[in-house]
């Protein structure tokens, strides 16, 4: 039997390397790349990165890295940070995954809402214009209702979407589900 001579310091990469690896694999769920996965993954140990060292620490060509980091920004999972005397913008990872989770949820939630009514309004515009036409038969004119009212009863998800964001939006959905509720 052969003794680990592993020093502390490879004993935290390895650790970081398990969660870095956990983290980009789960990223797809929020429609991210694999690189821009993995950038995050590595960024998320880092206080915050050039792109230069971003890309020195994953080989990503810099076209990759740029477009890696324009995604992280728009789903709010990196922002571009301030170092007073260096000319290089510097990026560091949102560490609070809470955070991480509204942004990207609460846009993806108000985008499904605002298609979603908006398609539901011109729809039901076409279905009272069937409904009024003079030249729609009985059973047209009672498909169209059935599908307007259909769509009717649909918009109660859309305005129980709205008020999930909301709630996340403004904290209150942590009195119902606490950041801590596992002891």
């Amino acid at each position: 039997m052969s003794e680990s001579y592993e020093t502390p310091e490879h004993k935290i990469d390895e650790a970081k390397d398990k969660v870095i690896g956990a983290i980009a694999e789960t990223m797809d769920l929020y429609g991210v790349t694999p690189a821009a996965a993995n950038l995050y993954a590595t960024m998320y140990f880092k206080d915050q990165m050039t792109l230069d060292e971003m890309r020195e620490e994953l080989g990503m060509s810099k076209p990759s890295m740029s477009t890696s980091v324009r995604r992280l920004q728009e789903i709010e999972m990196v922002k571009k940070t301030f170092t007073r005397g260096s000319r290089k913008h510097t990026y560091a990872a949102e560490k609070d995954f809470f955070r991480s989770f509204m942004a990207f949820y609460c846009q993806m939630w108000d985008r499904e809402v605002k298609m979603n009514l908006d398609a539901i309004e011109e729809a039901q515009e076409d279905f009272i214009e069937a409904i009024k036409d003079p030249a729609s038969t009985p059973d047209i004119v009672a498909n169209a209702k059935k599908y307007y009212d259909q769509l009717e009863e649909s918009k109660t998800y859309y305005h129980w979407l709205e008020d999930l964001v909301a709630s996340i939006r403004s904290g209150e959905i942590f009195e119902f589900l606490p950041k801590d509720g596992r002891d």
